[in-house]
């Protein structure tokens, strides 16, 4: 008997038990891309204009910071770590920006390689002290959540508006395709790290040692791959992509505030784990990660073009869904149950 309800409870656990383990890597991805679908169809029924292709591409150009942010936290997520600070970092990054540019006169040139240095610099110390000191990512890139948003307090408690010309035209910049169609220069710079991000996972080296870290650490140790230096390097990505997200806020907003992209690193994750990463790390898609922040954006959408709604009701939306496909991440993974 004990036998028998052992196996059931295996059962309802482990419901993919049976499918190889390529094709069940790939089935949150899946549906994502399905969710995607259907939101954009119950959207385009429900709303007039909703399903156009200038409608997707707003998506992009509301959410291109947020991309960015994003691929990065993937880096970090599939070793099986976490990057809370990756928030206070675009805020950092816009602050500096704007600071530099507008209060000191400082070319546009400059500062932007400035940033991404402060960036990818934070990223990399937190990367050291989590793997020298083995101290827990959570509570590392915490305190790094706190000292990059402490830091902007320090150079303003105001907002920064950025009237500078050269930043101001290529935040205004339009390029134009077939219909009228355009989207902004950020989003192309955005998909360019989409695809860079992509190629480095799949096809190099490096991102064959990230999947094996997430995978399991001890083995990737056991056969000699550099698991120390691999991930120190996966967050200094994460802070260059969120610097880098955050010269892309700039252009969006045109300012620098200490209190812009609140909740971004939670955003980020969200997008990231409904997108198919395992939060435990060493399975997941950059792809995957896209079609996330899409999902992301057109609950956005939907609410804007309801127009009764709540902002509210985006967080518990997104809420809802990042619930459901944790679940999913466990009844893909979740272990067989000790019989009784």
């Amino acid at each position: 008997m004990s036998t028998g309800i052992a196996s059931a409870a295996a059962g309802l656990t482990r419901p993919f038990a049976t499918v190889s383990p390529r094709t069940r890597t790939r089935i949150p991805l899946i549906v994502t891309a399905v969710l995607l679908v259907v939101m954009f169809s119950v959207g385009s029924l429900r709303y007039e204009g909703f399903l156009s292709a200038q409608v997707v591409l707003n998506l992009l150009i509301d959410n291109g910071f947020l991309l960015v942010v994003a691929v990065g936290a993937t880096f970090v997520i599939l070793t099986g770590g976490i990057d809370l600070s990756v928030g206070s970092m675009v805020a950092l990054s816009t602050m500096l920006t704007a600071w530099l540019v507008e209060s000191h006169g400082w070319p546009l040139a400059t500062v932007m390689p400035l940033v991404l240095l402060v960036g990818a610099a934070s990223g990399t110390l937190m990367g050291w002290i989590i793997h020298t000191f083995e101290i827990q990512p959570f509570i590392v890139t915490l305190a790094g959540m706190f000292l990059a948003r402490g830091l902007c307090y320090t150079i303003s408690t105001e907002s920064i508006t950025i009237s500078d010309p050269t930043t101001a035209g290529i935040a205004q910049t339009r390029l134009y395709g077939p219909g009228g169609l355009f989207v902004s220069i950020p989003v192309v710079i955005a998909l360019a790290v989409l695809v860079i991000a992509f190629v480095v996972l799949h096809h190099t080296r490096f991102g064959r040692n990230v999947y094996a870290l997430g995978g399991n650490e001890s083995s990737a140790r056991l056969m000699g791959l550099p698991a120390g230096s691999t991930k120190i390097a996966v967050y200094a990505v994460s802070g260059l992509c969120s610097a880098l997200g955050g010269l892309l806020l700039t252009f969006y907003m045109l300012s620098g505030y200490a209190l812009h992209a609140m909740g971004m690193e939670l955003d980020a994750i969200a997008a990231t784990v409904i997108g198919g990463t395992l939060l435990t790390g060493g399975s997941g898609f950059v792809l995957g990660t896209a079609l996330g922040v899409l999902v992301l954006g057109v609950i956005q959408t939907v609410v804007n073009f309801q127009g009764t709604l709540s902002s509210w009701w985006t967080r518990i939306v997104i809420g809802a869904l990042l619930l459901v496909f944790i679940v999913l991440q466990r009844l893909m993974s979740g272990r067989r149950p000790a019989a009784a």
